[in-house]
């Protein structure tokens, strides 16, 4: 090859290669949009601490090696590092906790980003099509091509550059349905995003007060060993003075075992709450918690349950997404109708041919080459005739698909609709419950000590006194699960009606 050639080559390999590296992914200006994730949270944490219903309470829990966890980076799979010292936390820092540190909030704004460029790969066919070419060949002179497909058979000695470019100037309606569609499936994954997110704030809440719920009932059931325990030795010395039977020293004994029984109970629920709700917040080794009550008490549940329902129609994130799916199958079906129609596209080239030959063999050619430079635009036009009723079927297939998330889209609209109205009931019923304990509890606790001050008086037996013991201290658990069951309520149905608190 000659001293032209290569020099040509030379320099279009310098225009051609810094284009190629900004293709290349992780090279581009726009991978600097993509969001930080989570960072770990490290040292002590102290927020701002409340206390209502119960005092404080540090708890703690021990995770197995390997369970999941958030990473500092999606790729690397580090866990999020416990803290040193107590996590003061009330409801809401909780819940900030946790979209921070938990991973399936990160990956759902990761799809996120990944369904936007899938939306930019779509719109690229709108865009023009820009390639550039270079062409040296160093060949026999006079020879001709004899075998192979049929193009121009005489081999020259040439060296040549051009620029391509091709544009679509309309394929009636298909190219531009298919970017509203991935557009769309974009918003979707986006609401599918917040939905995840909506979850995991559902999750805290219920870990959150299953967290003191368990520490409250942990004081119920301490505070009964006690008591029965001191009952348990008075009538011990009583009965060693011969003033109380045995029949009733095996009452108190019987008495304050199931109390230490209950005791253990509550002491492993306080242990498995804790654990679920450190996995929430993205931890998987030991984690003390100083929880803090929230010192507003909740509000009345809502009147008007048709109000509800109407706002879960409107802002629930999921039945937005399949909204927008619905609406992505849609266009994607005109997409495939679009199919049949012809498509029009533009093309045009230009370049230039330094080496070139004038003569070969001492014959020229003055039809060859006449001008260093060339270029050309045309137009060209594809019209489908025939190919075994593929776009036909494709444009079925499209169809039918279309119709059936629009029944999934329905068929969620009823359920949302079934459980707002579940939720509601149940929040009226809880809110009710509190009500209904609280004064069970009190009527328990004067029952107790009418029962103790007969049981002294030698005016009641102790059968009457072990069964006073027991109502008190299931009226006085029932008034503690209902507290934070209507707490609970609450948060469900915001969750249901696509609300965070």
């Amino acid at each position: 090859m000659s001293k032209a050639n290569v020099f040509l080559c030379a320099i279009l390999l310098g225009v051609a290669l810094p284009c190629a590296w900004a293709q290349v992914p992780g090279n581009s200006v726009a991978a600097g949009n993509l969001p930080s994730t989570p960072q770990p949270q490290t040292g002590h944490i102290a927020l701002n601490p409340s206390e209502a219903i119960g005092a404080r309470a540090v708890l703690s829990v021990t995770f197995p090696r390997g369970t999941g966890s958030p990473t500092s980076d999606p790729q690397a799979g580090q866990a999020v590092p416990a803290p040193s010292g107590p996590l003061q936390l009330n409801r809401a820092q909780a819940e900030r906790l946790a979209i921070k540190n938990n991973p399936r909030i990160s990956v759902g704004r990761l799809l996120a980003l990944a369904q936007h460029q899938v939306y930019r790969e779509t719109r690229a066919g709108e865009l023009p099509n820009v390639s550039g070419g270079l062409t040296a060949v160093d060949a026999n002179e006079g020879s001709r091509i004899s075998a192979g497909g049929l193009n121009a058979p005489r081999v020259l000695e040439r060296a040549g550059a051009g620029i391509t470019l091709s544009q679509l100037i309309t394929d009636f309606g298909r190219t531009i349905n298919l970017v509203a569609s991935s557009k769309l499936r974009e918003k979707a994954q986006n609401a599918s995003a917040q939905a995840t997110e909506e979850d995991i704030i559902l999750a805290t809440d219920q870990a959150f007060y299953n967290a003191l719920q368990a520490q409250a009932l942990l004081k119920v059931a301490q505070q009964t060993v006690t008591t029965r325990q001191s009952v348990e030795q008075q009538i011990n010395e009583l009965t060693q003075n011969k003033l109380r039977s045995t029949l009733d020293l095996a009452f108190a004994q019987v008495n304050l075992s199931q109390a230490k029984l209950l005791l253990l109970d509550a002491q492993n629920n306080v242990d498995s709450t804790v654990a679920a709700l450190a996995a929430v917040l993205g931890f998987d080794k030991q984690v003390n918690f100083e929880l803090n009550e929230e010192e507003v008490q909740p509000p009345a549940p809502p009147v008007d349950v048709d109000g509800l329902i109407n706002t879960a129609l409107q802002q629930r994130p999921d039945l937005q997404a399949l909204t927008y799916r619905q609406q992505a199958a849609e266009k994607f079906r005109r997409a495939q109708r679009d199919q049949l129609f012809p498509a029009i596209s533009g093309l045009g080239i230009v370049g230039v041919t330094p080496v070139r030959p004038d003569c070969v063999g001492g014959s020229c050619f003055p039809n060859y080459f006449i001008s260093p430079w060339y270029g050309a635009i045309g137009v060209n036009m594809s019209v489908p005739i025939f190919n075994g009723f593929l776009f036909t079927a494709e444009a079925s297939e499209a169809k039918f698909r279309a119709n059936a998330a629009a029944e999934n889209t329905r068929d969620l609209r009823d359920r949302v609709v079934r459980d707002v109205r579940t939720a509601w009931l149940s929040t009226n019923t809880a809110y009710q419950r509190v009500g209904v304990e609280q004064e069970l509890a009190k009527e328990a606790d004067l029952g107790l000590m009418l029962a103790q001050g007969r049981y002294q008086l030698g005016l009641a037996s102790i059968a009457e006194l072990s069964e006073a013991q027991l109502q008190q201290t299931s009226a006085t658990i029932g008034y503690v699960n209902a507290q934070y069951q209507y707490r609970l309520a609450l948060s469900t149905l915001n969750f249901e009606i696509g609300v965070q608190p």
